[in-house]
């Protein structure tokens, strides 16, 4: 994990550290925290600074919304009508994303965590005795 940090010109280790370290208390990556300081800085003195600097970055956290990310592939499932049911109990089981397209096939548009991306291929070959398949996977 890379990371960067900077004091940008208060007292040595008052600002960037205290942040880094309530961004690494909660577990979060992918993050990028600013706090501007307007008044105090010397006169506080580097302890109560850096303490300040911390809180901040402790109550920006507290009331943000978090989000988990997670890489996704987009592929598209084609099968017949008398697979649908099967494909979409799979594509359920595997957590994704998809909407059906129906003519004289069925043709699914899916977005899948690419976590569950081999199972959701192994699956439909499976289940389906290899009548469904997929095609253009791309991932995101």
């Amino acid at each position: 994990m890379e990371y960067r940090m900077s004091d940008d010109g208060e007292p040595s280790g008052s600002a960037g550290k205290p942040i880094l370290f309530a961004l690494q208390r909660s577990n979060l990556s992918d993050v990028i925290v600013v706090v501007a300081r307007y008044f105090g800085g010397v006169k506080l003195g580097v302890g109560p600074l850096a303490r300040a600097y911390a809180d901040s970055a402790q109550g920006v956290i507290a009331a943000s919304e978090l989000w988990t990310i997670r890489p996704m592939a987009h592929l598209t499932v084609h099968c017949m009508y008398d697979d649908v049911s099967t494909i979409t109990h799979v594509l359920e089981e595997v957590d994704a994303r998809f909407t059906p397209t129906y003519s004289d096939s069925v043709t699914f548009d899916v977005d899948v965590p690419l976590v569950n991306l081999e199972r959701l291929k192994a699956e439909i070959t499976t289940r389906t005795n290899a009548r469904a398949g997929y095609s253009k996977v791309a991932t995101e």
